[in-house]
């Protein structure tokens, strides 16, 4: 097998991930969540964005004093308070890292911060230089990256770098890049920034064209090995990078992307159930890998294959990931295979005609349900056999 690179997960749900309307958790929750990322195996949480309001810095800090084995990041603005707050929220933590961030594109920087170019330089250099007397973890992110002009975004980052960034964080920030454009676009960046080899490299890719998770790998291509994201990709307007995601990709495709992470996979469910939970918005059903129907089969010739060789119609096992194996459901499309299997499974054996008839029962009543439950088969398979021992009876 070939040597695999090993890429860091940067958890950002308790940050990012809460910011998205209808995701906020209270205090205790974000610390039940961190403690299910801390045993998911993630590398760096960022616990919060401490300035904001005083239950994020108390977050921050609850999460820093209770999970002790990965790194705790968090959040603040080029700002001498913001980074201030973030200390005191970090102070507790076993390892901490201070995420400081700027705008840098022309755009951000005339019409929403309306300050200069020069400013902008100046105001990232001395956050750096501040956080760094904090910890000497310390992570840059130039906000709207991938729309900056690259000239003065090199500049930007050599001078992160120079006062003691250790970490450089180019985001795409409104989901505009294409798998194609981010992998040159780091490419690009890395080579022309003289000092790019003392800091390692990280994406934070938005998923507004549903992109996320394909420019997230492209950027690790790109040099990139250190990726943001989310457990169930929430986040801000269309959400972020899916952990869940990025990880199996790079499990599945070994082939092609000989990359790995400290992922622990069969925890990703339940950490997508958890978060589910706490935020009481549920996971999408079509959802890859932690979905309800991410497993499940209903077409007869899906079902048929899967009891034949999983492999016929499954990439990844779902015990690798914390899902139930044998998700054949019963509908309408179901197959007389699986309706077979399905009795077989609940402890009978039926004859030939009792699953003829049972098995046109699923249909039927497939027309009008969505689903049928195994009750539900029992009561069709009591029908079956009250007809078939009638009939034997009346011979």
């Amino acid at each position: 097998m070939s040597q695999t690179t090993r890429v860091i997960i940067f958890d950002t749900t308790l940050r990012d991930g809460e910011q998205a309307p209808g995701f906020s958790m209270d205090v205790p929750s974000k610390v039940k969540m961190a403690m299910a990322l801390d045993a998911l195996g993630v590398d760096i949480i960022e616990a919060g964005f401490p300035i904001a309001s005083p239950a994020d810095s108390e977050a921050t800090r609850q999460v820093a004093m209770q999970v002790t084995r990965p790194v705790i990041a968090a959040l603040a603005r080029c700002r001498p308070a913001d980074i201030d707050e973030a200390a005191l929220a970090l102070a507790p933590a076993t390892r901490k890292r201070i995420h400081t961030f700027l705008a840098t594109s022309d755009l951000h920087l005339e019409k929403k911060l309306r300050i200069t170019r020069e400013a902008c330089l100046e105001a990232t250099v001395s956050a750096v230089s501040r956080a760094r007397q904090v910890t000497d973890d310390v992570e840059f992110s130039a906000e709207d990256a991938t729309r900056s002009d690259r000239d003065f975004l090199c500049r930007v980052v050599e001078g992160a770098i120079a006062a003691g960034a250790t970490t450089i964080n180019l985001p795409d920030t409104v989901g505009y890049a294409t798998p194609e454009d981010i992998r040159e676009f780091f490419e690009e960046i890395r080579r022309r920034v003289p000092n790019s080899d003392k800091a390692t490299f990280s994406a934070h890719c938005h998923d507004d064209l549903g992109l996320a998770v394909a420019n997230s790998i492209a950027s690790v291509q790109g040099g990139v090995r250190q990726i943001e994201c989310t457990i169930n990709g929430i986040g801000e307007r269309a959400g972020n990078a899916s952990l869940e995601e990025i990880v199996m990709a790079f499990r599945v495709r070994q082939d092609r992307l000989p990359y790995d992470t400290a992922i622990e996979t069969p925890h990703l469910f339940a950490a997508s159930q958890l978060l589910s939970e706490l935020t009481s918005e549920p996971v999408q059903a079509n959802k890859a890998i932690v979905g309800r129907n991410a497993f499940a089969h209903e077409a007869g010739i899906h079902q048929d294959g899967m009891l034949k060789d999983s492999r016929t119609y499954e990439i990844m096992c779902p015990q690798d990931v914390g899902q139930t194996p044998d998700q054949l459901v019963l509908g309408r499309h179901s197959g007389r295979h699986a309706v077979h299997k399905r009795c077989e499974t609940l402890g009978f054996n039926l004859s030939s005609d009792e699953l003829a008839a049972v098995y046109h029962e699923v249909v039927t009543m497939g027309e009008h349900r969505k689903s049928i439950g195994d009750n539900d088969l029992r009561r069709m398979i009591a029908r079956a056999r009250a007809v078939s021992e009638a009939s034997h009876s009346s011979r």
